[in-house]
């Protein structure tokens, strides 16, 4: 399914009673139904695995559909909020990353970055990641091999000093770099459905080209506890890099949470 973002919007948003919840459904530009809360739920499938996501800082930008849609495998629809496509970079700690089978004990830890947009396929709304940094070889070796996802090793610290956080990030050997320095601000709480907040944060579902098929997985978590937060200083490569050098500038949208645990479900083919 090509992702034509050209025609008309519907506004309309429906509600409709499922086993005594209420599952938000969105009709998109394509017409397609996107279900924005059913994805939060637990699938019945085995876990993969599972890690802990800490101190996660959102940033974001809009973009316009005509610059993000090349960057975007055509069998994936843009994901629009009231008619804007948004690009995010999220840094995070990862802690217990392990495989379901692997004992806590000798579980890793460590950092990543991801610089990702949002997408929708058959109803199921996710991310699609433009670049990931990691700390951990075998990690990056392993979501590279494994996932075909778009890792790459990279020199990174986080340090936290007078309640300010500082975050950096290096490819030695490329000389793309990143740099941010903020301060987390007051508690905003777990998301809203049809909030941009809960458009940009509440994501479930990952898409990957994997051995020449479009894949998805998901993971399954808590809802971010959000809080507000600062940027007090910027340097960005990774937007660029990722061919987007004209989102430059301060993040207008900014979000903090401490973490959540998650599972990780297994990669699978689309049905399409």
């Amino acid at each position: 399914m090509h992702g034509d973002q050209t025609g008309e919007r519907i506004d309309s948003k429906y509600l409709t009673e499922t086993s005594s919840e209420t599952r938000m459904l969105q009709a998109a530009p394509n017409l397609e139904i996107i279900d924005r809360l059913t994805p939060a739920q637990r699938p019945s499938d085995r876990v993969k695995g599972y890690q802990r996501w800490r101190s996660l800082l959102f940033l974001h930008w809009p973009v316009p559909e005509e610059v993000l849609r090349p960057l975007v495998p055509a069998s994936l629809s843009l994901d629009l909020h009231e008619n804007t496509a948004y690009v995010g970079v999220v840094l995070f700690a990862m802690e217990g990353v392990r495989a379901s089978w692997w004992p806590e004990l000798m579980s890793c830890r460590f950092l990543e970055t991801n610089v990702r947009t949002y997408v929708h396929h058959e109803g199921k709304p996710g991310v699609y990641f433009m670049s990931m940094d990691a700390n951990h070889k075998a990690a990056v070796w392993g979501a590279r091999m494994g996932w075909s996802l778009p890792y790459y090793h990279a020199k990174m610290q986080m340090s936290i000093t007078d309640q300010q956080i500082d975050y950096q990030i290096n490819r030695s050997r490329s000389g793309v770099n990143h740099q941010t320095c903020y301060q987390v601000g007051q508690t905003l709480g777990p998301s809203e459905p049809d909030t941009l907040q809960h458009f940009l944060l509440e994501r479930y579902f990952l898409f990957v080209e994997h051995r020449a098929r479009l894949c998805s997985a998901q993971v399954h978590h808590v809802p971010y506890p959000a809080e507000a937060a600062e940027v007090l200083d910027f340097q960005d490569d990774l937007l660029s890099e990722v061919g987007l050098p004209d989102v430059t500038g301060y993040p207008p949208l900014v979000h903090y949470s401490p973490g959540v645990d998650v599972e990780i479900f297994p990669l699978r083919p689309v049905s399409k």
